[in-house]
């Protein structure tokens, strides 16, 4: 990924990026640094909190955390819960599945940005778009979560 342009925020737009990143994930940012990363060819912007890829921006959505930064700052709304079977599937970037989602939040939405964690460690695997009101994830059939951003791939690779 090559980087197109990178820049301090100023106070009023961390101010917005923590509000969104509470309102979204019950999750409360804390940093003394907050850089924006454009890049070249990328969908997506990122938000490095001390040097970390943290945060980032979908289709300019309202921030969201990464993988990485779900797993520093440990979410406490917007999860959906996957089991052990399709851990392997979800970290490859594959979408969420009805039969491998063992619980989900209620309050998520369809069309939201949603973290997926497995059930054992709670580990975060991926970031996807939920195609389904929490409520109605959990099931036999169907793709619930379209998968965004995952394990392995190039933003979660990125290093400052």
């Amino acid at each position: 990924m090559q980087v197109k342009s990178r820049h301090h925020l100023r106070s009023d737009d961390i101010g917005s990026i923590r509000e969104a990143v509470a309102d979204h994930l019950g999750v409360d940012i804390d940093g003394d640094t907050f850089e924006l990363v454009e890049f070249v060819d990328a969908d997506y912007e990122l938000v490095l909190v001390d040097g970390e890829p943290a945060v980032f921006y979908v289709d300019d959505d309202e921030p969201f955390l990464t993988v990485r930064g779900a797993n520093d700052y440990e979410p406490q709304t917007g999860i959906v819960t996957v089991d052990a079977g399709a851990i392997s599937f979800v970290s490859d970037g594959a979408d969420v599945m009805r039969p491998g989602i063992v619980d989900a939040d209620d309050a998520i939405r369809n069309g939201d940005l949603v973290v997926i964690a497995e059930e054992t460690h709670g580990k975060v695997l991926a970031v996807g778009r939920a195609l389904a009101d929490g409520d109605a994830m959990v099931g036999d059939s169907g793709k619930v979560v379209e998968s965004i951003h995952h394990v392995g791939d190039e933003l979660y690779e990125f290093s400052a």
